[in-house]
């Protein structure tokens, strides 16, 4: 028995130690917070944001034209924006973003042009530019190949007040000159706001979204802008009332589609009644009398959207006066097959040819007495817009035992393959065109041999650099852009404890190959200015991790996401009908391998692809015209051109599919997968089994 309270007494001894180690943090961390807050009433007091933006501009009129000399890479930022350089595929812009070190904020209004194939960095400087600003938005008109921005916050240094910007502006990618867009029209435009997102679609800028940081509180949006381009002038178009509407958020993702544009996701605060122990032990008695507990009262809870809708927009008719207004309407879909799980927010998402491309994300879990427990990722995901499906990407790692054939390509120069692959596919198409009765012209052959050349050429000039074969470091917020197949990953923000990290590099991934990640530049930062009580509390965070090591092992071992990838999802957006309360888990199993139309195999190529089934995908475009009564309008080289667009579609749309055979067929050992039927003189049926 003395055994036993011994025991008992340490257990107890224990217990009190661990909580005058939580009440000495609790005491920490009050104190720091009494501190910044009162950093915060003095940095309020003392600033004046309109001043402060009123020196930027006073500095920046002593630029007096547009400039652009070459430099070393954009310093550390984060919320800031990239986008592929509409009028040259070699170009990748990068505007704004704000950057805190522990004590103060700084914000950047640098326009940075990346050189994708010279691997250079030039700065933009102009007499006339938006001003510095973090979470604003921008994208490129679908009917020209200007850049539109709008939008964004800015702050004191200590962050204790903040600005937000309804300004408009239009960025020409070719001469890099900003030209400050006057809002006309009976809608003066929209409100000031950051963390909302834009799309083109047609003539038209799609807006949405965003919060406001008012004295009081933070408003979150859903207040729906288009922006003619053609007419200049912002509306906000009319809804049906009966219709349901995205709840407002930011943080979302928006992506283009053919006949509008998909919503997926994002973050916002809701108000949600917290009531004490007693009074909800109160409400399930019958007789209700005796039991007085705390009153309820409202917060404001975080969450993760995990919603999917499809803006539907309907151009005016050819016969309407000029400036009619487009129909718009808000459709929700089912919710998307194989979601990223768990939730999370700042998951940023990039499109490409069809499908987005989300990397990173934070999983913030129960608020506990000590703050917010968050999980960062680094997973890389595809989602199909028109199948409304998710699906992980993996990395390739290189074959340990790499083949003779391998040994022997590497020998040959890759422009020699080029043209040799090039000829053979020029000679087949004219081979099909003959046949069709068609002409080919050898003057355009000639334009695409020396294009192809010259891209050539810039590859061989690009240096090489380090590449891995694992996802950059967890983080949420980091910017993507899609340029020629390319996924780039600029910055983002990790934290541990009270203490944010701001990633000072850039990343890219083959999205066709997937054959690891390549590092374009990257810095490590060491100027973090927080208070030392953060150190002390890491400390105290890293004695009670040791302390319960036994639990966290058990639970690493469980993987927080899923890769197992579930049944296609047959949600089409043009024939979406569903009501927002229909049951997301009644939906058809389909799959693009199993159509009718010519499919990829394992291991096949874009061009190999096209090249075996060029034939039937012109066949399919004629077939198409000749029903809408248009096959007369068309060439033989444009219905080759719309048979290459019909093909390239299917490649990427079956490739995650196709990927999964692969890697199948590569874990079992087999390589390429040939078939006999279309090699020459090969039988078919039972004798070729023999």
């Amino acid at each position: 028995m003395a055994k036993d309270k011994k025991k008992s007494g340490d257990k107890k001894a224990a217990k009190a130690a661990k909580a005058a180690k939580q009440e000495k943090k609790a005491g920490k961390k009050d104190k720091k917070q009494a501190s910044k807050n009162k950093d915060i009433d003095s940095d309020t007091e003392s600033v004046d944001l309109d001043a402060v933006l009123a020196q930027y501009a006073k500095e920046q009129e002593q630029y007096h034209a547009i400039t652009e000399v070459a430099c070393d890479p954009p310093s550390a930022r984060t919320s800031g924006t990239i986008i592929a350089n509409p009028a040259n595929e070699n170009e990748l812009f990068i505007f704004g973003g704000e950057y805190f070190n522990g004590a103060t904020a700084h914000f950047f209004n640098d326009l940075f042009v990346y050189n994708v194939k010279k691997d250079t960095w030039n700065k933009v400087t102009s007499p006339n530019s938006p001003l510095p600003r973090s979470g604003h938005a921008w994208c490129r008109a679908a009917n020209t190949k200007d850049i539109y921005l709008f939008g964004g916050e800015f702050s004191s240094p200590k962050q204790g007040t903040f600005y937000h910007y309804n300004d408009f502006w239009r960025l020409d990618p070719t001469s890099r000159e900003w030209t400050r867009v006057e809002q006309k029209g009976k809608a003066a435009g929209p409100p000031a706001r950051s963390g909302h997102r834009m799309v083109g679609f047609k003539q038209y800028i799609i807006l949405f979204g965003g919060f406001q940081d008012t004295s009081a509180t933070t408003k979150y949006l859903n207040d729906l802008w288009i922006y003619d381009c053609v007419n200049f002038a912002w509306h906000t178009p009319k809804l049906q009332s009966a219709r349901a509407v995205p709840d407002a958020r930011s943080s979302f993702t928006l992506l283009p589609h053919d006949q509008g544009a998909v919503l997926y996701g994002g973050y916002s605060r809701v108000k949600t009644a917290v009531g004490g122990k007693q009074q909800q032990q109160a409400k399930g008695k019958k007789g209700g009398g005796g039991g007085g507990g705390g009153a309820s009262r409202m917060v404001l809870k975080p969450k993760v959207h995990e919603d999917t809708w499809f803006l539907r927009i309907t151009p005016p008719a050819a016969d309407q006066p000029s400036g009619s207004l487009p129909t718009v309407s808000w459709e929700r879909r089912k919710r998307p097959a194989n979601p990223p799980n768990p939730p999370r927010a700042g998951a940023t998402m990039a499109f490409h040819k069809g499908r987005g491309i989300m990397f990173g994300g934070v999983h913030d879990v129960e608020e506990s007495e000590e703050g917010i427990d968050s999980e960062f990722f680094n997973q890389l995901f595809v989602w199909n817009i028109e199948r409304n499906r998710y699906m992980p990407l993996t990395l390739r790692r290189p074959k340990a035992n790499a083949n003779k054939r391998a040994a022997q390509q590497a020998n040959i120069s890759r422009r020699q393959r080029g043209k040799a692959d090039e000829e053979e596919l020029l000679a087949n198409l004219k081979a099909l065109e003959m046949k069709a009765g068609g002409n080919v012209s050898p003057d355009s052959d000639e334009g695409e041999k020396n294009e192809s050349e010259k891209e050539e050429e810039d590859d061989e000039a690009r240096p090489e650099k380090p590449r891995i074969f694992e996802f950059p470091h967890p983080r949420f917020n980091a910017a993507l852009a899609v340029q020629a197949d390319t996924l780039y990953i600029y910055g983002g923000t990790f934290e541990k404890g009270d203490r944010e990290f701001t990633f000072d590099e850039l990343w890219s991934v083959n999205l066709n190959h997937l054959d690891g990640v390549t590092e374009l530049f990257k810095r490590d930062l060491e100027d973090w200015q927080g208070s030392e009580d953060e150190a002390d509390s890491e400390d105290d965070d890293a004695s009670e991790e040791e302390e319960d090591s036994g639990d966290e092992e058990q639970s690493s071992l469980v993987s927080p996401v899923s890769t197992a990838p579930t049944s296609i999802t047959a949600s089409p957006i043009m024939t979406s009908k569903e009501s927002p309360d229909e049951d997301p888990g009644t939906t058809e199993e389909i799959s693009a391998l199993t159509d009718t139309l010519p499919h990829p195999r394992p291991f096949e190529s874009l061009r190999a692809f096209y090249a075996r089934t060029s034939e039937a995908w012109q066949n399919i475009v004629v077939d198409e015209l000749s029903r809408s009564a248009r096959g007369v309008e068309k060439t033989p080289k444009e219905i080759k051109k719309a048979a290459f667009e019909r093909a390239e579609e299917k490649w990427w749309d079956c490739r995650e599919e196709i990927r999964a055979l692969e890697d199948e067929q590569e874990a079992a050992g087999i390589g390429e997968v040939v078939s006999l039927v279309d090699k020459e003189g090969a039988s078919a049926g039972a004798g070729r089994r023999r």
